[in-house]
């Protein structure tokens, strides 16, 4: 009948679609929303330099009319020492910090004139804030500055991300 539609059994799945095109086994499909594409993606902690990097980012999406992509990184602590041969063993460590920012976030103001997504990723940071900005497919990357002595001997986040990023890196002292 014409406009009618006949209804598939609720036990039956549909494995693929025939219709669409097929894609090779290594593409995968964009796992982000398509309306922060072109964003530009934050690094956020809570720390003080990290609210100075929200901050630049918040006026640059809005000059730029794009959306904000904010990324918190969640610990990740080895479990076993590096024994020999054997590499070590990395455990997610809840991370309540991101839902305490997320909430913050929320509440803010000086957020209510932009769009803006919450991403927690665990791991390196350097890769992780890379990792997303491929996917969103980013304009820029924005980090606070490091000014502690851990900074200083082990590099800083920024500095890092800047000599590996694919995308410009701006950091904010």
């Amino acid at each position: 009948m014409a406009g009618h539609e006949i209804p598939e059994p609720a036990d039956r799945k549909q494995v693929a679609d025939p219709w669409s095109d097929p894609q090779p086994v290594g593409a995968s499909r964009p796992s982000c929303d398509p309306a922060f594409r072109h964003g530009v993606v934050v690094g956020f902690d809570g720390s003080t330099s990290s609210e100075r990097a929200l901050a630049y980012a918040i006026g640059m999406a809005c000059r730029l009319s794009s959306g904000l992509i904010i990324v918190h990184v969640a610990n990740r602590l080895p479990t076993t020492v590096w024994a020999g041969c054997e590499p070590p063993v990395f455990v997610d460590v809840p991370d309540h910090r991101t839902e305490v920012l997320g909430l913050e976030l929320a509440c803010a103001d000086y957020l209510a004139e932009v769009p803006w997504v919450l991403v927690e990723r665990g791991g390196d940071i350097c890769h992780e804030l890379e990792e997303v900005g491929r996917e969103y497919s980013a304009d820029a990357i924005v980090v606070g500055s490091t000014h502690g002595l851990v900074g200083r001997l082990f590099g800083s986040v920024a500095g890092r991300l800047a000599r590996r990023a694919q995308r410009p890196v701006i950091v904010i002292p």
